[in-house]
């Protein structure tokens, strides 16, 4: 059969093959290796069958344990069944892999390797989880290249069915998950033939079956046990051979040469690196350069990790090897070496002529390994006494294990063309990017590779695309550090990044900007003017922000920039490349309407005509800038959180973080940052406010907020600080202003669209327009703390407190924020917060950007992050801590109360044991007891010792406020257990769930919060069952307070929620509507809060509050905040993707589905109203 080229990621590849062995699916979303998934459920609603001839069944579980547990079980009974996973995840199917493994199961599981959290989580990728699997009996199996995910995923299957041994499957998660490369497709008729169907039938046979009864899973004493698992070493030995079979049948199919170890080198090399993965790609890369040199170098590349074959090992290495590195991509504390070093040091443990073997560590979570870092290890083996325990990539100066790195080599093939570019998070940039490799890789006989590498924000953040053009093979599994062709997609970015470094002698550079050719000279900072003339650039801009708007893709200028690029890097002809992104659009965005895929087909017209070259003068290579200022700011900004916001965080050694080797970070970094990113920002019209305050309420940023200012502060302020008299009782003498902070604001818009006044008190303006506002905003921070006329529990009120999250990663319009904002603003200074792993915790934790910070006394919210699935359990741990202590320090206060110590003392002890657990008078209390327990000094020295330990837990003296956040796909799925454990155990926690209604953070999957009819990932047919009412089992209780709220359908209500929860001595549970960028809801994210009152007048969410409170009164607990809907159901639905798109591919299911979804929300609100009227 003819070869197939397609260009796809490790991802898809290994899906690919997946899918043609796989009966049954198991799974759970975890970031890197979800798409595996997404891609079996999506060909499976399409009607792709197997090798078998069926669809594929899919089934998404509550928890990766879940999944773990369905994979045992549907293998038990028959079914060839897989699983995709990594990190975490890996390690909680590890209980299940032993079961697997010990019952000789042919399941194979795909793992996208990834770190496991530990001083800090990482969604990237190295070998550490792989690594704890080690011993549960599942055979190991790497790839080191797309090409290879393709073609060892097949050895995996058809291994496992003959030889009777589960395989687990990995590759490095990103590096090679997310790695597009042009490879060779294998055919499934070519994969069918290879198939052991006598294994499979006698699997079948042995499958569980009350046909033919057995006992399996016994549970077996000492007498036996050991014996027992001895039994099936010979499947263990045997392992290797049939590997070794499939790689050769593998090998017949498509003339590639897999072996379990492969060397490539030098016939005769002296020195030689062992590794596995996607570094092996770079070594041969650095090997080609070094054999050119005279060199005597090669690698082994290990496939088969797990049996481990020493004859195959020793087979392979050349007999002329005197010095080994091992290069491991985990590490072990504590122990004598990683695991494959330990393997290669066994290997040679009795021979006579035993190498030099050192070892070291290499690309821990996705540490970019170059050619240069292995030339290094090559070089450490020329020393009489090579370094062992090494690091390379890292500068390590406290232990000092790093090897040192000579001077940079390109070990690029001639012929490759080498491109980056600079997006910006949600532009479209990757998806673009995406596109355009796939249009050379499959319409030319050229070689294609896209990586992508992104900061920490969500949507809104930096995106860095490395795409390699070519006609030999790419083997660069790094970054480009020699551009050909550099694109930079926000002018925010210049002079804030290195954008043009390692842009070659004559290369393009395209920037996109709204600056005409005339103001590039003022606009452009000396060192990219400097660089632009000094290097013979050819400079090109485009006004692609312009185009879109005037086009109506809002910041969707991907495809402007795209069909720009293809103009300038002349790679395809352009008509041809005009053709090609044309059908891409159609097949793209086609299930979105014609009026999108025409404005599309627009933009890429438009992005070839606007182009404008750009001569450099010659005078800009002179060029100097003004000395900037002296940056007011702690030496953690300056050393470390702006070293890595200029993306410049490889360069920092080891000790940029002694002093925090546990993880922990400063707060309030973010504030420092201004990022400058809005095209557009609110400009505040003060004559038309009306001071209601709703646009700080509802910022997802913070960006935007109220002020009091007195009389000396009006006087005092900049020109461009208008405030005007401030109306309400108790707001006599001060002046009120809404100032925005254009650095901070991301443009979203949902000030303008929420603000009530007519006309508008906010008017979006260009973000140059506004420079006069910065100074202003530094002068509103420097305003004096007043005294709040209005309290907090109004609205209006609740926004003369400082916000206690501010400037987060979040992304433009985000519904999530503001909740967690306002709890800041109410309960901020005394706040505990354990959040869960997932969007809340990447927008408020994600280094170097915290923006959780204090107030003026330094008080502020707690911030953790354990993992995904225990979040519940983990705020229980942190308040039984603090429970326990304000325990111990109660009764040191009463021992102190029987002593010889001031009446005063005495009272304000004894009004603090009255009232501990109340937060007003704790408060009180403590500004009572502090101040004397400073100034007293007792006679008797024991008293005094008694008092000294009380004042050390002064801490304590003001009542916590424990809250626990979260998305719905740890709430109502995998921490749903503990979720329930906690609310059951009646202690006083609060728990704040975001429900997206998707699994937001690992790319829109369905969870139990999906409501019937939408689209989600793993739900590509439409979701067919209704959405778990998740505050309904709560209530169950009777005594947990449950409220389901929506910020922009009734602000009161989420006040008097929030206040009424935290203010109940018991557990609580708020509900939080949260639309979602991953929804496609028309008109974009500035419609988030909009989106909000819609879903309530449609009758699409409902709100309540559940009191138990009330009914120690005689009243109903149960209040229906929600009135009667008066909205259109499908109409609503019709307003996002997640539910339009559905009409568009599936027409006649969608009409019965939206039937049902109407029907299921109507019984939900029946329901609802029933218990109102109890």
């Amino acid at each position: 059969m003819a070869k197939v080229m397609k260009s796809m990621d490790g991802n898809t590849a290994a899906a690919h093959v997946a899918y043609a062995f796989t009966e049954v699916a198991a799974i759970y979303p975890i970031t890197p290796s979800s798409p595996m998934a997404e891609a079996v459920d999506e060909w499976s609603a399409h009607g792709r069958k197997n090798i078998f001839g069926q669809q594929v069944k899919v089934v998404e579980m509550q928890s990766e344990a879940g999944a773990a547990g369905t994979v045992h079980g549907s293998l038990a009974a028959g079914a060839l069944t897989t699983t995709f996973t990594a990190s975490q995840g890996l390690l909680l199917m590890i209980p299940n892999m032993y079961k697997i493994a010990g019952e000789l199961l042919p399941g194979v599981f795909h793992v996208s390797a990834r770190a496991v959290a530990g001083h800090a989580l990482s969604i990237f990728g190295d070998h550490s989880d792989v690594m704890a699997c080690r011993q549960t009996g599942f055979a190991l199996l790497a790839s080191g290249s797309v090409q290879e995910v393709m073609d060892l995923a097949g050895v995996a299957h058809l291994s496992a069915i003959k030889g009777r041994v589960p395989f687990l499957h990995f590759f490095d998660g990103f590096r090679t998950s997310h790695e597009i490369q042009k490879i060779e497709v294998l055919d499934y008729e070519d994969l069918a033939k290879l198939v052991d169907y006598d294994a499979v039938r006698e699997f079948k046979k042995r499958a569980l079956n009350p046909e033919r009864p057995v006992t399996r899973g016994t549970a077996q004493n000492p007498d036996i046990f050991f014996q027992a698992k001895e039994a099936a070493n010979p499947f263990y030995l045997a392992i290797p051979e049939v590997v070794e079979e499939y790689m050769n049948k593998i090998n017949e199919l498509t003339g590639r040469n897999y072996k379990l170890f492969n060397y490539y080198g030098h016939p005769e090399a002296e020195r030689v690196i062992v590794a596995m993965g996607s570094v092996c790609e770079t070594i041969e890369e650095t090997v080609d350069y070094l054999m050119a040199q005279g060199e005597k170098v090669g690698v082994l590349r290990v496939h088969l990790f797990r049996p481990f074959s020493v004859k195959h090992f020793l087979a392979e290495m050349p007999k002329t090897v005197k010095k080994i590195a091992v290069l491991d991509r985990t590490k072990e504390p504590g122990s004598l070496g990683e695991p494959l070093y330990q393997d290669v040091c066994t290997v040679y443990f009795e021979a006579d002529n035993r190498p030099v073997i050192v070892g070291g560590r290499y690309g821990l979570g996705s540490k970019d390994t170059t050619p240069t870092h292995i030339k290094a290890v090559f070089d450490n083996l020329k020393a009489d006494s090579p370094k062992n325990h090494f690091t390379v990539g890292i500068v390590d100066d406290v232990t000092n294990t790093s090897l040192p790195v000579g001077e940079t080599i390109d070990t690029t093939p001639e012929g490759t063309t080498c491109c980056k570019f600079w997006g910006f998070g949600s532009d479209g940039t990757v998806g673009a990017n995406k596109s355009a490799i796939k249009i050379i890789g499959d319409n030319t006989d050229m070689y294609a590779q896209a990586y992508f590498s992104y900061d920490s924000k969500k949507s809104g953040g930096v995106t860095v695309s490395h795409l390699r053009f070519g006609h030999k093979p790419i083997r660069s599994t790094y970054l480009i550090d020699k551009a050909d062709f550099i694109a930079c997609h926000n002018p925010a970015y210049i002079g804030k990044y290195d954008v043009l470094a390692g842009l070659k002698d004559g290369g393009t550079f395209l920037l996109n900007c709204q600056w005409t050719k005339e103001e590039l000279d003022e606009k452009l900072p000396a060192s990219v003017k400097n660089y632009l003339a000094k290097h013979n650039i050819n400079f090109y801009i485009i006004n692609a922000v312009d185009i879109a708007q005037e086009i109506g893709l809002g910041g969707r200028i991907n495809m402007i920039m795209q069909s720009a690029f293809f103009k300038l890097a002349n790679i395809i002809p352009i008509e041809d490349a005009v053709k090609h992104l044309k059908e891409a659009i159609v097949k793209s965005y086609g299930h979105k309407g014609e009026k999108i895929v025409q404005m599309n087909y627009l933009a890429v017209d438009k992005g070839i005509e606007a182009l404008q070259k750009v001569e450099v003068p010659a005078s800009w290579a002179q060029a100097q800038d003004e000395a900037a200022a002296e940056v007011d700011a702690p030496d953690f900004i300056k050393n470390v959180a702006d070293v890595m916001n200029r993306q410049e965080g490889d360069k920092l050694p080891v000790s940029a973080f002694v002093g925090r080797e546990d993880g922990t970070f400063p707060m309030g970094t973010s504030r420092y940052e201004k990022r400058g990113i809005a095209v557009n920002v609110p400009e505040w019209q003060p004559e038309t406010c009306i001071q209601c305050n709703q646009c700080a309420f509802v910022c997802p940023h913070a960006a935007i907020r109220a002020f009091l200012v007195n009389e000396e502060e009006a006087k005092n302020a900049p020109e461009a600080f208008v405030s005007k008299k401030a109306t309400g009782k108790g707001f006599e003498g001060l002046n009120f202003r809404i100032q925005v902070s254009p650095l901070d604001c991301t443009g979203c818009g949902v000030c303008v669209n929420t603000c009530p006044s007519k006309p508008k008190s906010l008017v979006l303006k260009p973000l140059e327009s506004q420079a006069a506002q910065v100074e202003c905003w530094d002068y509103a921070m420097k305003l004096s703390p007043k005294e709040n006329p209005m309290g907090v529990n109004t609205v209006k009120g609740s926004q003369f407190q400082q916000p206690l999250l501010e400037f987060s990663g979040a992304c433009a319009g985000c519904a999530e924020t503001p909740y967690a904002r306002l709890v800041t603003q109410l309960f901020g200074d005394r706040m505990m917060i354990a959040n869960a792993t997932g969007c809340s915790s990447i927008w408020g934790g994600s280094a170097p950007s915290t923006p959780y910070c204090t107030n003026k006394d330094g008080h502020g919210p707690t911030w953790a992050n354990s993992l995904f699935e225990d979040n519940a359990e983990y705020g229980y741990g942190m308040f039984l801590a603090v429970k326990q202590t304000r325990e111990k320090l109660a009764s040191l206060m009463r021992e102190a109360m029987e002593l010889n110590i001031p009446e005063e003392l005495k009272d304000a002890f004894k009004l603090w044991l009255d009232n501990m657990n109340d937060a007003r008078t704790t408060k009180e209390a403590a500004l009572k007891m502090i101040p004397i327990l400073q100034e007293y000094k007792a006679e008797d020295a024991n008293v005094q010792k008694l008092l000294d330990e009380i004042y050390d837990m002064r801490e304590y003296f003001v009542k916590k406020s424990q809250w626990i956040f979260g998305g719905d796909g740890w709430a109502y799925d995998i921490g749903f257990g503990g979720l329930d454990h906690v609310l059951a155990s009646g202690e006083d926690v609060n728990i704040l769930v975001f429900d997206t209604e998707v699994y937001s953070n690992t790319g829109g999957q369905s969870s139990k919060a999906t409501p019937t009819a939408a689209v989600a990932q793993f739900a590509a047919a439409g979701k067919r069952t209704k959405k778990k009412d998740l505050g309904r089992i709560a209530m169950s209780y009777g005594y947990v307070y449950v409220a389901q709220v929506a910020m922009g359908a009734n602000q009161n209500q989420l006040l008097k929620a929030l206040i009424e929860a935290e203010s109940y001595p018991g557990p609580s549970l708020i509900i939080a509507y949260a639309p979602c960028i991953a929804h496609g809801i028309r008109g974009g994210m500035g419609n988030s809060q909009l989106r909000q009152k819609e879903a309530v007048e449609a009758g699409y969410w409902h709100l309540y509050r559940y009191n138990p409170l009330l009914k120690e009164q005689g009243k109903n607990p149960f209040i229906l905040d929600s009135k009667e809907p008066t909205a259109d159901f499908k109409e609503f639905l019709m307003g996002e993707v997640r539910y339009s798109s559905l009409k568009a591919t599936f027409p006649e299911l969608a009409d019965e589905l939206f039937e049902k979804a109407a029907k299921d929300a109507k019984e939900r609100y029946e329901a609802y109203k029933k218990l109102a009227e109890m």
